[in-house]
């Protein structure tokens, strides 16, 4: 953990472990979709202090932590974890979300339907070569 007082937010978000790459927090800090504190941040050089409030989306789920620690290095993720506090609400599996999510399973098909296969594609070029 850190003495500073402040850090940049692309730098803490890398540091806790929710990206892996500076860059791709850097991509979601400047397409405006993280809050900090309720008011929405576009640069990367942001700075956050320990005790503001981070809402942004991480794959379907949308993430609300708390800042309690700024970071001097990126460690392991059991160090990552100590940085922050986790304030999303928890989903339990029967519970709908308050945002409701597509279903993410892919949709059932019968064998034969869809695309043609390989033998399919062959007798469809026999059928049609009959035919001239």
């Amino acid at each position: 953990m850190s003495e500073q007082e402040t850090q940049r937010l692309d730098k803490w978000l890398w540091c806790a472990r929710f990206f892996k790459t500076r860059g791709l927090a850097n991509r979601l800090l400047g397409a405006g979709r993280l809050r900090l504190s309720g008011k929405v941040v576009l640069k990367a050089h942001q700075l956050v202090r320990s005790g503001d409030v981070l809402t942004f989306p991480q794959g379907p789920n949308i993430r609300i932590v708390k800042v309690l620690f700024l970071a001097e290095r990126r460690g392991p993720a059991l160090e990552a974890q100590l940085l922050y506090e986790d304030l999303s609400p928890v989903m339990t599996p029967g519970r709908k979300s308050e945002i409701s999510e597509p279903n993410l399973r892919p949709a059932r098909r019968d064998p034969g339907a869809g695309r043609p296969t390989k033998r399919d594609r062959r007798l469809i070029d026999h059928f049609r070569s009959e035919d001239d």
